[in-house]
């Protein structure tokens, strides 16, 4: 399907501005559960935590409880479910969950979303490797929030997001325009050209769990699969393409 091209500098840095609060949410989230994932344990096993050393703990995220509100509660909530959801013998563990929100993500990536070079020419330097699928790259802050996404997803099925495309040359686009018309955006257009899309593998879109839970937990990551690629969207059905939103709604290619 057809994207538009990016608009001007100050049009995508006006638009990043207005796109910014979305993510207060996504943080204030990912504190709490943090939170909630290393009180639990500590309360399961019987350990008693006086008010001072608590507060130590963590302080509140937003309007969410801090670590001694949590501890001193009458009832302790468990993670949320719809984060952890999946098949039937998926590997699910606060443990890993802990972990993934402490931890750099993708070490070497500094998240940013560098201006350089253009649709399907950006520089190698300007572009994140994704460590956990080989051979795939985004720009820095699509990478990130993607990886974050594949850390939540690991932890509920026991494996990584699987994909087949991500970033894509303008070379590429054009071989696959010719090798695919009709499902592919006129070369020097596509998102993947700017490193916000990817292509999953058919053995994630064939799973009913695994793309019931992407289309839960995607979009608090920035990756949706747009509107144009669902049923009776505006083009071809893709429900293997996603694409970062914040990304895409700077450049004013989300459509």
């Amino acid at each position: 399907p057809s994207e538009a091209p990016a608009g001007s500098s100050a049009a995508r840095r006006a638009a990043a501005s207005a796109a910014a609060p979305r993510w207060i949410p996504r943080v204030a989230v990912l504190g709490a559960l943090s939170a909630a994932t290393i009180v639990v344990p500590l309360m399961a096993s019987g350990s008693t935590i006086d008010a001072a050393t608590a507060a130590t703990v963590a302080a509140a995220v937003g309007d969410y409880p801090s670590a001694y509100e949590v501890l001193s509660a009458d009832s302790i909530e468990t993670t949320p479910t719809s984060l952890l959801a999946a098949a039937s013998g998926a590997s699910r563990t606060s443990e890993t969950v802990s972990r993934s929100l402490v931890r750099d993500p993708l070490p070497g990536c500094d998240g940013e979303a560098h201006e350089s070079g253009s649709n399907g020419l950006i520089p190698d330097s300007d572009l994140c490797d994704l460590s956990w699928a080989a051979g795939q790259s985004l720009r820095g802050d699509a990478a990130v929030a993607l990886t974050e996404l594949d850390d939540f997803f690991s932890a509920a099925f026991g494996r990584d997001l699987c994909i087949t495309d991500s970033y894509r040359s303008l070379a590429d686009q054009r071989r696959v325009a010719y090798t695919k018309p009709g499902l592919a955006a006129t070369p020097g257009t596509s998102n993947h050209g700017w490193g916000l899309a990817i292509d999953l593998c058919s053995s994630e879109t064939n799973s009913s769990a695994a793309i019931t839970w992407l289309k839960t937990n995607g979009p608090t990551y920035g990756w949706v699969n747009p509107d144009w690629a669902g049923v009776n969207g505006s083009g071809a059905y893709e429900p293997w393409h996603w694409e970062y939103l914040p990304g895409t709604t700077e450049l004013g290619t989300n459509y």
